[in-house]
């Protein structure tokens, strides 16, 4: 490639680089002919240039710039100068090179949207061609932050005395939470890998082969329901160690945290940092991942309006469920009523029956409830969640406490966001801790059961264990998940190391011998040479970038993601395959889609 030696990326170029003669390499951006003078931008992945070609210098040069269209790779060799009119917009802007010679590598056809950040162009046509969209500085930054932050990741563990190791991407099938990516085998007609959903029982496997601290910035696949902040393949960072408890493992989580927030992002986290149970998180905030950047804390008024003779309400309660408010303060009282009935029908959206609210002005009390409650029960309501004049008071019934409070939970965000009352710059950490050991849930059949609330490795409480014999519901384990402004960014636990505590754990997921032999039978016989107390956690990477460059939508920090279906629209796959292909596997495919269940 002609004159190598004197290449200079885009977006480097600055006042000391005047009088140097350089050539760039990208893709034309604007070009602005001017008559006698034409203006090209040329662009990489570090910026834009201003490039002049004068015909006064070079005639036929200024000729052939005139044909170059946007999206054209190209070469420019100039000299770098100062510039006439100033552009405070870009970090180049105070210079330009004065083109001496121009290489076109390849023409481009007109694009289907204009490769900038000022684009408002329908997300599915970008991501058809995400090629072209990765071109846009926003998304290129993206790119290079989560390069980086790669690289502090390995730096960091590295020094904590991790190694990193991978494991494999073809694994065995043990079905229990999100469903496996399956995979045929060839050579063994009929069976199947499983595409990992995590390396846990690998990593496990390796703190049992002595290796003692482990990490592996990994690969993982979950054939799930997708939602805005996930996708069926992402990239975790995972960890194990051994001879810890959760002390240790948080001490050097929040270390890492520390160094890839200030590294990355220039900010300063404290630590250590703010713990909260599970309990008290679902409790004041209504999630078990609060978005602490903002107030706004429910408090359970039950017990003031048990007895108030509100259907909604007691019946609520007498049915084992509860009742929570929030006070929304003076900015849910400047909400319109308009503003208040969309909220009530938001919060049916999480299975809330509907949105009892108040707000009190100078001249009374508005409400959708209040004439049908005692004086006495809302003057109590009021004192408990400092209702001054001017707030707005929300209140959520629910028969299901949990459903209660997620449902005022998700409310408290939403009222949040659109106030604008979240700041973009601000990063809130804190460790929710004490989880439930178990969850119910129903199996295939329409029977309740225990499921895992982590996973089946997940060790309970030293002083739970005898409840595995009498109340699993009540067991809590020792798990931990570390919280980033509303977003779960990564989580983990203690691991059980005891074969008999093992057993029992998959005694409560109803597992039978035989079940647990065909799915965890090599975990049984490793356990069986000695196994060294250990836990561990895992990141979202993606996520982490996704908080790092300041976006809202996971895709963004993955350079190629799959949509809501689970699809990519740029190479259209999922897609059929060849008869031939599907011969050699042994697999047919005439059965019948089965339909999924109504929720």
């Amino acid at each position: 490639m002609n004159n190598c030696t004197n290449r200079r990326y885009c977006g480097t170029l600055r006042e000391e680089n005047i009088g140097e003669k350089v050539t760039v390499y990208g893709w034309v951006g604007r070009n602005r002919n001017l008559g006698s003078l034409i203006f090209t931008d040329l662009r990489d992945r570090t910026g834009i240039v201003q490039c002049v070609f004068d015909e006064a210098v070079d005639a036929a040069l200024a000729l052939r710039a005139e044909e170059m269209r946007m999206e054209w790779v190209v070469a420019i060799e100039g000299t770098v100068r100062m510039r006439s009119s100033i552009n405070p917009n870009i970090p180049t802007g105070k210079i330009e090179i004065l083109a001496e010679n121009l290489t076109v590598f390849t023409k481009a056809e007109t694009p289907p949207f204009e490769v900038n950040d000022n684009i408002n162009t329908n997300e599915m046509l970008r991501l058809k061609y995400r090629y072209l969209d990765l071109r846009r500085p926003s998304l290129q930054r993206i790119m290079e932050i989560r390069h980086k932050a790669a690289q502090v990741t390995r730096n960091y563990f590295t020094e904590q005395g991790f190694w990193e190791i991978e494991t494999p991407m073809l694994t065995k099938s043990t079905p229990e939470g999100a469903r496996d990516y399956l995979v045929p085998s060839r050579v063994h007609p009929g069976a199947f890998y499983a595409l990992p959903q995590s390396p846990q029982q690998y990593k496990q496997m390796l703190m049992l082969s002595g290796v003692d601290r482990y990490m592996q910035i990994a690969r993982c696949f979950r054939d799930e329901d997708l939602r805005a902040d996930r996708q069926p393949e992402f990239t975790q960072i995972d960890l194990e160690m051994s001879f810890v408890d959760m002390e240790d493992i948080m001490a050097i989580q929040e270390g890492f945290i520390k160094k890839i927030f200030k590294e990355l992002r220039g900010v300063d986290v404290e630590t250590p940092i703010l713990r909260l149970t599970y309990a008290e998180a679902m409790s004041r905030f209504g999630s078990d991942k609060p978005d602490m950047r903002f107030g706004f804390e429910l408090r359970d008024i039950s017990d003031l309006v048990k007895d108030s003779g509100f259907t909604p309400f007691v019946s609520a309660i007498e049915n084992g469920g509860s009742v929570h408010a929030i006070n929304f303060n003076e900015v849910g009282g400047k909400m319109s009523r308009k503003e208040i009935d969309s909220l009530g029908e938001y919060v049916k959206t999480y299975r809330a029956k509907g949105l009892a609210w108040a707000k009190v002005t100078k001249d009374g009390v508005t409400s959708s409830f209040a004439k049908n409650m005692p004086a006495d029960v809302m003057t109590a309501i009021y004192e408990r969640m400092n209702i001054q004049e001017g707030d707005l008071l929300a209140i959520i019934a629910h028969e299901d406490t949990e459903t209660a409070q997620t449902a005022l939970g998700a409310l408290r965000c939403e009222v949040a966001r659109r106030q604008n009352l979240i700041s973009t710059d601000d990063f809130k950490f804190l460790w929710v801790t004490d989880f439930p050991l178990f969850e119910k849930g129903e199996d295939d059949d329409g029977n309740e059961r225990f499921y895992a609330k982590h996973h089946p490795f997940t060790s309970p409480r030293d002083e739970d264990i005898p409840l595995f014999e009498t109340a699993p519901e009540k067991m809590m384990a020792k798990a931990y998940d570390i919280v980033c402004n509303g977003y779960e960014m990564g989580g983990g636990s203690i691991r059980i190391h005891d074969p008999e505590v093992q057993q029992k754990m998959f005694n409560c997921l109803g597992f039978t011998t035989e079940d647990t032999l065909a799915r965890f039978g090599h975990m049984i016989d490793a356990f069986k040479f000695g196994a060294p107390p250990h836990g561990g956690i895992a990141y979202g990477f993606d996520r982490i970038v996704m908080l790092l460059a300041g976006t809202e939508d996971i895709r963004d920090s993955i350079a190629f993601p799959k949509i809501q279906t689970a699809s990519e629209v740029m190479t259209s796959c999922p897609s059929e395959v060849e008869e031939k292909q599907l011969r050699e596997l042994c697999i047919k495919v005439d059965l019948p889609v089965k339909e999924e269940k109504a929720e």
